[in-house]
């Protein structure tokens, strides 16, 4: 099945007069959700590591009508992010959801042969990451008295022992500890805080890899029950969703955003 073609639809506002922050924001998934979630009324706030293509995001979101802030950082330095948060609280007044979407990963490689770098990098981002960004976003979610939504990005090798490397695997499951535990604690104050399980999708690293590794791309699709990858503004899709009010009763849950892949009996 050949990948659908993913347009802008029609103005919602499911997300009209709320602050989001975005991480991972630069390309891929992040930048399909800095655009819709400005298309549904959210002020976005942006946070990547390439500086300047987050600020041509943004100069693309505003240009369209949309309220966007570029400030570029590492989710896996705690500064940074702190940083971001206080830019979203100095523009935008405040923030209403956060999609903590940033990750790393590398071409698997037998757990002996796995450097310590990329091991001790691969949890930097991906849990750090999310720790870091939600360690910051939820006092400000507190202090509002609205609440908050916060949707962490997950994989399903959050869930499975997909063949993805071991660093990767063991990360994607913490993010799921990390937002069950934060949806539990954070539940009476109105905020919650779900994940996304998310399967292969369209991006520039995944592109890397199967231009590196041509049989990759079979590999990628065959678990598929749709045969096929997702574009990177269906996961979006997901997010909105989740930071939406017609999710209001939804929280920590793991969404699967994957295909199918999650129903099949045999990696079940």
């Amino acid at each position: 099945m050949s990948e659908p073609e993913i347009t802008r639809g029609t103005h919602t506002g499911l997300l009209d007069g709320r602050v989001a922050m975005i991480t991972g924001a630069s390309s891929g998934i992040g930048a399909a959700a800095a655009r819709l979630f400005a298309e549904e009324g959210a002020a976005v706030v942006l946070m990547a590591r390439r500086a300047e293509r987050l600020r041509s995001l943004a100069e693309e979101i505003t240009a369209a009508g949309g309220r966007a802030l570029a400030v570029p950082g590492d989710v896996a330095e705690s500064a940074d992010v702190r940083r971001v948060v206080d830019a979203a609280k100095a523009e935008f007044g405040g923030l209403d959801c956060a999609f903590n979407n940033a990750g790393y990963a590398t071409i698997e490689s037998a757990l002996h042969e796995t450097d310590d770098a990329v091991f001790d990098r691969t949890m930097d981002v991906n849990v750090r990451g999310v720790w870091n960004c939600m360690k910051h976003q939820l006092p400000l979610m507190l202090a509002s008295g609205r609440g908050g939504s916060v949707v962490n990005t997950s994989s399903t090798a959050g869930r499975y022992a997909t063949g993805a490397s071991v660093p990767y695997v063991a990360a994607k499951h913490a993010v799921l500890g990390i937002t069950r535990a934060a949806a539990s604690e954070y539940g009476a104050h109105g905020i919650r805080v779900n994940a996304l399980v998310v399967g292969t999708t369209r991006s520039e690293m995944i592109d890397g890899a199967v231009q590196q590794y041509p049989q990759l791309e079979q590999a990628f699709i065959a678990p598929q029950i749709q045969k096929r990858m997702a574009a990177p503004r269906e996961i979006a899709e997901a997010a909105v969703w989740l930071c939406s009010d017609r999710a209001s009763f939804v929280t920590g849950v793991a969404m699967p955003v994957d295909g199918g892949i999650s129903a099949q009996a045999k990696i079940g």
